[in-house]
């Protein structure tokens, strides 16, 4: 049973920069896709990123493309999101999941971390 952590969020000014991780336990983590989807009060939950096993493939929404990237080091059984130039609308609760494929629905995520939360004032 693959268990997932976050970590990173907090407070942060428009424009600036947090990093999220998300510790995996289990001895499979390199061979499976992970993900990044957020969760604003009174919204549903909504992808932000993909990484494949290897972390030679990602894709990202188009809201965050350029300004958020995925990573991942699999001899830490940890994935990342750096994100920079954060906005107001970046706030909310940030969740990493394990895929059973690449892809950006809810349903094609299995196993769910508790979410750290993040927060950008203007």
């Amino acid at each position: 049973q693959v268990q997932l952590v976050e970590s990173g969020g907090g407070l942060v000014r428009a424009g600036g920069s947090l990093r999220l991780s998300c510790a995996a336990s289990g001895r499979t983590f390199s061979s499976y896709a992970m993900g990044w989807f957020r969760q604003a009060p009174g919204k549903e939950r909504e992808f932000v990123a993909a990484i494949s096993w290897s972390g030679g493939s990602s894709y990202y929404a188009d809201s965050v493309k350029g300004r958020f990237t995925i990573s991942r080091d699999n001899a830490k059984n940890t994935v990342y999101l750096q994100m920079n130039s954060l906005k107001p609308e970046d706030t909310a609760v940030y969740y990493c999941a394990k895929s059973t494929g690449l892809g950006s629905r809810t349903y094609e995520y299995d196993t769910w971390g508790q979410g750290t939360q993040v927060t950008v004032s203007s």
